[in-house]
């Protein structure tokens, strides 16, 4: 007892936190294994799962998330590098590189207990993967202590293996088949990066090489599968398409299943140094793309030819290529020697619920269910409908949907032409359309209308709405529900729980969570507001509905009168404590309702969906780049405008000053002459008459010097001296 004792002690020494170097840590399976790893205790492994721990395990669909500031003794430390500089740190990593020389990332990897590469998203990481086995080859005898080198491949370097049996196609290849493995043929480099990987660690101690051959990946984010969950999800489609025949297998697993043959490797480092991971499912392409489209989609598949897999933009080279494998495979060595906790051990459609609900939880998929109720011509129309395009949700009416519920039963009654396809193939489990109680349900429909003027009982319109809000559109995206229920009696009938499927819990009563609206909006305004828009409205507007000055005070009236402040329809939301956000429209003064939508938006939050599609970006930049030219053009006329206008300025200001400039030498000229005149007149009475004749004198005797004649002339005949 006392050794036992020992040895333990011993060993929880021995176990400390080890360093794990994981490749492109931003990519979907490298991200989820880090993920995996951060939560997982060294060596834990190492002990069997107890029957308890494999019901416990059944439960489970995600891992936790890690952070580095909270890292767990005993755990694994989690570093990598990253493919492009935006990628933020994942927060279960404690050290990230981005494009860092070769020298550098050697010293990273010598620095790391385990170093897991991953070459079964980016082929461009084979090459790296050989390097970093060769170089770190070369620096055993540099090792303090044991390295491992676990090398994540594909079962695309076996799809072209042959059969064992050329009897029996169907026996599957089990990891001791290994020699026999036949690549594709785009697959060259991974087996050449596996064999390099195998030919390393063979008689070394403490370098341990490993190669792990993965299935197609699935789970979490959908990895390849995401292709088809994002085509059920937007119900783009009438039905998935299936690409051949779709009867090849496929090998999968779980990507956290894989994360746990890893975590595996690393705690047993067995002596068998080539494993195969996968589940024990035999699923074909038409398994999967059934599943998917059954369980979140339109229910139906397309069969299509193999090449138009090339059209679809979310699908690369690799990924189809893992789609069109036919490969049988088990895991044997993996099944008797390791101790897994699985997540999806009987195969993808077995756990399509967890799957699926990873899938909307890892990429905030969740749909957004919101019902806006008040009184007539408050606006909820108006705001439902900009909501619905904001968040991408279905705007549910009261009279669409009946008249839609009737369209839908009036075609199963109709007979189906035989003949025009066949192409689409739906469940052969689904029920079929019983013409019987369709048509006595339509007979119910018409009778109901014809005894109350054209008004369906409760019980019609309950029935249709709860069918509305449980399909599939409603049930990935969400929806709006305008104007219903408008009862207490009408919401407790649509939305309790059918069955008994859960207990009540206290004196709360059961109501169905998969259709109870996450977000209540109760607009309201005074009687005399409403009816000063509705006298306000156009007439052709108002013309055909039930805005008339009639029948809206009417339906206003018996609004006031079914919600009364002892009793309204918000009271069953109230109970059920999903309270409503109250908006006073008649206090915001604002036609147009903006200020209650802004509101509203700040309540609900961001959309929960994939963004814009690729033709909603081209045509938000096709619209910005309007703006932006309509912004510049206005910008050059008001930069012409204001050049203009200073240029007509500069001319009216040098005109103005030329003018006055030319008043200024007249008045200068005029102040000139007024002061030259007395000078003047002195001049011609004084001056001129002897100067005249002096210089007349000098023209008729032309002297040699004529200013010294002229001035002796003028001395001689001066008359003040005479």
């Amino acid at each position: 007892m006392a050794e036992e004792e020992e040895v333990a002690a011993r060993t929880e020494k021995v176990i400390r936190i080890q360093r794990v170097f994981i490749n492109l840590l931003d990519s979907y399976s490298s991200r989820n294994i880090g993920k995996f790893l951060s939560n997982s205790v060294v060596g834990a492994s190492l002990e069997e799962i107890t029957e308890e721990e494999e019901e416990h395990g059944e439960d489970k669909s995600a891992v936790p998330e890690a952070s580095s500031a909270n890292l767990k003794e005993g755990t694994f430390q989690i570093v990598g590098t990253l493919s492009t500089l935006e990628t933020p740190c994942p927060s279960f990593a404690v050290e990230t590189y981005y494009a860092i020389s070769r020298e550098d990332l050697l010293m990273h990897l010598l620095e790391c207990d385990v170093i897991i590469y991953n070459i079964t998203e980016n082929p461009q990481q084979v090459e790296e993967a050989i390097w970093a086995v060769s170089a770190l080859n070369e620096e055993i005898s540099h090792f303090e202590k044991r390295k491992v080198f676990i090398l994540v491949s594909t079962v695309m370097t076996w799809a072209r293996s042959k059969p064992l049996d050329p009897d029996d196609s169907e026996i599957p290849f089990t990891e001791e088949d290994y020699r026999r493995r036949k690549h594709h043929p785009n697959f060259l480099d991974h087996i050449n990066a596996e064999k390099t990987v195998l030919k390393f660690g063979k008689k070394v101690r403490k370098f341990a090489t490993y190669v792990v051959a993965a299935g197609l990946q699935y789970g979490m984010e959908g990895g390849i599968l995401h292709a088809f969950f994002k085509l059920a999800w937007s119900g783009e489609v009438p039905a998935l398409p299936v690409f051949g025949d779709g009867t090849n297998v496929i090998p999968a697993i779980h990507v956290l299943d894989l994360a746990g043959v890893i975590q595996n490797v690393i705690d047993h480092v067995p002596k068998f140094r080539y494993l195969v991971a996968v589940d024990e499912a035999v699923h074909t392409l038409e398994d999967f793309v059934k599943c998917i489209s059954k369980s979140t989609g339109p229910g139906k598949i397309h069969k299509v030819p193999k090449e138009n897999a090339f059209l679809t933009k979310d699908l690369t080279q690799e990924d189809i290529d893992h789609l069109l494998v036919n490969l049988r495979m088990e895991t044997l060595f993996v099944k008797e020697n390791f101790n897994i906790r699985w997540f999806a051990q009987a195969g993808f459609v077995e756990n399509i619920n967890s799957i699926l609900k990873e899938y909307k939880q890892s990429r905030r998929l969740l749909p957004i269910k919101i019902c806006i109720l008040g009184p007539p011509a408050v606006g909820k129309s108006s705001i439902a409908e900009v909501l619905s395009k904001y968040y991408k949700l279905h705007h549910i009416k009261l009279k669409d949907v009946i008249s839609e519920a009737i369209a839908k039963l009036e075609a199963i009654i109709t007979p189906k032409d035989v003949g025009e396809g066949g192409e689409e193939e739906g469940e052969e489990e689904e029920e079929e359309e019983n013409v019987e109680d369709a048509q006595e349900l339509l007979d119910g429909i018409k009778e109901s209308a014809e005894q109350d003027a054209g008004r369906l009982e409760d019980e019609y319109i309950i029935r249709f709405i709860k069918e509305k809000l449980k399909s599939m559109p409603c049930k990935n995206q969400g929806y709006i529900l305008d104007g219903f229920p408008k009862t207490y009696d009408q919401a407790k009938d649509l939305f309790n729980q059918e069955e008994e499927e859960e207990e009540a819990r206290g004196k709360m009563f059961p109501f169905d969570k998969l259709i109870i609206p996450e977000f209540v909006c109760s607009l309201d305004a005074s009687d005399e507001f409403l009816k000063e828009r509705v006298m306000n409205l156009p007439e052709s507007i108002v013309a055909g509905t039930h805005y008339s000055q009639g029948q809206f005070l009417r339906a206003l009236s018996n609004y006031r009168d079914v919600n009364t402040e002892d009793e309204t329809v918000l009271n069953y939301f109230d109970e059920l404590e999903i309270h409503p956000i109250h908006i006073d429209v008649g206090r915001l003064e604002d036609a147009q309702n903006r200020l209650a939508i802004r509101q509203l938006i700040r309540e609900i939050g961001e959309p929960r969906n994939y963004g814009l599609t690729d033709e909603e970006k081209a045509e938000e930049e096709r619209r910005a780049a309007e703006e932006q030219l309509a912004k510049e053009a206005m910008e050059e006329a008001e930069r012409q405008h204001k050049e203009a206008a200073e240029t007509a300025e500069k001319i009216a200001r040098w005109e103005a000053w030329s003018k006055r400039l030319e008043e200024v030498k007249r008045e200068e000229k005029e102040l000139l002459e007024a002061q030259s005149l007395p000078l003047r007149n002195y001049l011609m009475t004084h001056v001129m008459p002897t100067l005249m004749q002096g210089l007349n004198e000098c023209c008729k005797i032309r002297p040699d010097d004529p200013v010294d004649f002229l001035a002796e002339y003028l001395f001689k005949n001066n008359p003040e001296m005479q």
